[in-house]
């Protein structure tokens, strides 16, 4: 696979955020301020229109690109912490003109450190963090045993949507959420729902 798969990747990403927008935005709304579909719709979009006539080779330059892009567009908390996860990847990933399934896993692992760098957060907390850590975690295992990388990639996205779902129960530690201390248990993460979108676009873009 080479920059196409990764055009076609971030075309996925902005055609689930702009279906899924409502449904972030009645999320967000719970324990936001009910702007984070417009705001993953408004970035994803912005990240692949800054590629998609691009005539770079090189995917961590634009993966790079898309980032910047996106940081510009949408220059709220949530979209600076996927723009820096954008960009993240786009380093480790700086010089590769094909990439092999083990790629996808460096580029996902660097999405989720620049997340977590930015954001200051960790697994645990109730946030974007919680959808991607297991799909990072499956996809890894699957493909280091040989499972092929669309069926990896499926599963990696299960591995996200159950990731989401276990944040029920979790105490929130960042954001408005925090504020509501241990009433936040019973709700949904939106961040860990992004996360699962992702997934998803991956999977469908394999």
């Amino acid at each position: 696979m080479d920059y196409n798969s990764l055009i076609g990747f971030l075309f996925e990403l902005k055609e689930i955020m702009q279906v899924n927008r409502d449904y972030l935005i009645d999320l967000d709304s719970v324990v936001g301020d009910g702007d984070l579909g417009l705001t993953m719709s408004d970035g994803f979009l912005a990240a692949y229109n800054a590629v998609k006539d691009s005539n770079e080779t090189d995917c961590g330059k634009l993966l790079y690109f898309a980032g910047k892009a996106m940081g510009t567009a949408v220059p709220s908390t949530m979209g600076t912490l996927m723009a820096s996860g954008l960009m993240r990847a786009g380093r480790e990933l700086k010089g590769k003109t094909n990439l092999l399934p083990q790629d996808f896993v460096t580029l996902f692992q660097a999405y989720m450190d620049g997340v977590s760098d930015r954001g200051k957060a960790k697994v645990g907390e109730k946030t974007f963090l919680d959808g991607l850590d297991p799909a990072v975690s499956t996809l890894q295992n699957n493909i280091s045993s040989g499972i092929d990388i669309k069926d990896a990639a499926s599963n990696a996205a299960e591995a996200a949507r159950k990731g989401f779902e276990n944040t029920v129960g979790m105490l929130a530690v960042h954001g408005r959420a925090a504020t509501r201390g241990e009433a936040s248990r019973s709700l949904l993460d939106p961040g860990a729902a992004v996360a699962m979108l992702i997934m998803e676009a991956f999977a469908k873009s394999i």
